[in-house]
């Protein structure tokens, strides 16, 4: 099965519960298991996303899968549903021993395999299947004291943290029958794909395997490991978020890198935005801009890569939960997470990949809600500013701080 699916966003459904854009389609026309049916209707989903429109007759008939799309067009809901209405409509026929998992799920990083153990918990809540989750920078103990105690029918994991507990003996692949490889372009640029073709390996053949592969981009490299790990997929093209020129206002303000900082200060003192993500390319920026906030009485907390994880989820709770208005941020919270009623993306500095600057301002402008994005242009951002540019397809126009959105100009 090689017919390419390209889908295009369709029409937006009002009163959703995640406002993306939605097909015609309804998971009730897949004729799914009814207790996934039940767990859906509580999530309040009704129409499927384009991806899942896409994706799921191929998937749910057994077919290999590679999907391209970004974060939050709903792929991690398509491969759980997959997972768990073969789970449930072909149950085990004799007991699977601890360990040993039928469905794995991997994911370049912590913060996405943690939501995405989440989602799984969410979608099989009137289903009695072990969900587990394996992932690097959290107790390890404890996860070891999991997976030799309890069931293990779906398993999620970081690379590296999996690696640690094949070489141990004590996690097992040879009976998944279910493989998810997500955001493969991540693990390239994550260098993670050695790591991950270890992991490929040690389960069945893809003969003897239903592979589903994802990712943002397919370049020439990612082509190479969707064909050595899938058989005759089914490939969905979904058509790239148009987030970034239609419900988010972009502006960008020429600043000199030395009053970047009193600038944003100023801003947020002054406008007050109920809950903003300030992106810095940089953790040691992170950590000193964050200290900086602090100093001048402005509640925020700092999310980057050498955050402790506990700390980091802590951060990320507290955020979702409104508790703190302001994260300051490394692109580490750019994908993977989702946190509803972000009123602005602040671009402290620009990143160098256009992508990242479309992901970064995607964390606002969501459920309907009108999004602002707030980019500083410095001399040295504005050798970044072309590559967005062509990848937005026009121009990119700078202004001085804007005096309707800020309220007053800036001290000079």
């Amino acid at each position: 099965m090689t017919e390419e699916v390209t889908e295009e966003v369709t029409e937006e459904q009002p009163g959703s519960a995640t406002g993306a854009t939605f097909s015609t389609d309804t998971f009730s026309d897949f004729a799914l298991p009814e207790p996934l049916l039940r767990a859906i209707a509580d999530l309040e989903f009704e129409f499927c996303t384009p991806i899942q429109s896409a994706v799921l007759p191929a998937s749910l008939a057994d077919y290999d899968v590679t999907g391209q799309a970004q974060t939050g067009t709903g792929k991690t809901a398509a491969f759980l549903i997959t997972i768990l209405t073969r789970i449930w409509e072909d149950p085990d026929g004799t007991a699977r021993g601890l360990g040993n998992p039928r469905a794995l799920v991997l994911a370049p990083t912590r913060e996405l395999a943690l939501q995405i153990e989440s989602d799984a918990h969410d979608l099989a809540k009137y289903m009695k299947v072990g969900i587990q989750c394996v992932v690097g920078g959290m107790d390890f103990q404890k996860q070891l004291d999991r997976v030799t105690g309890e069931p293990m029918d779906i398993l999620i994991a970081t690379p590296g943290r999996l690696i640690d507990f094949i070489n141990r003996r004590k996690i097992r692949l040879k009976q998944v029958d279910m493989l998810v490889i997500d955001e493969a372009d991540r693990m390239l640029d994550m260098g993670f794909i050695p790591d991950v073709r270890k992991i490929v390996y040690q389960t069945p053949h893809k003969r003897q395997r239903q592979t589903l592969f994802f990712s943002a981009t397919f370049n020439d490299d990612v082509m190479r490991l969707a064909r050595s790990w899938t058989l005759e997929p089914e490939h969905v093209a979904i058509a790239p978020e148009t987030v970034a020129t239609e419900t988010v206002d972009q502006h960008f303000w020429l600043i000199s890198a030395d009053r970047k900082a009193h600038l944003l200060a100023e801003f947020l003192s002054q406008v007050k935005p109920p809950r903003a993500l300030v992106f810095t390319n940089r953790r040691d920026q992170t950590h000193q801009l964050q200290k900086y906030l602090s100093r001048q009485n402005i509640s925020c907390e700092a999310l980057a890569g050498d955050v402790p994880q506990r700390k980091r989820l802590s951060t990320l709770n507290k955020f979702k939960d409104g508790d703190i208005p302001y994260v300051v941020a490394t692109d580490v919270a750019g994908r993977g997470i989702h946190v509803e009623g972000v009123t602005h993306v602040i671009n402290f500095d620009l990143p160098e990949d256009p992508e990242d600057y479309v992901h970064r301002i995607g964390r606002t402008g969501r459920a309907g809600a009108e999004g602002t994005s707030i980019s500083f242009i410095s001399e040295d951002d504005a050798f970044n500013l072309p590559a967005i540019e062509e990848y937005l397809g026009k121009p990119v126009i700078c202004t001085q701080p804007d005096e309707d959105l800020f309220g007053k100009k800036p001290a000079s």
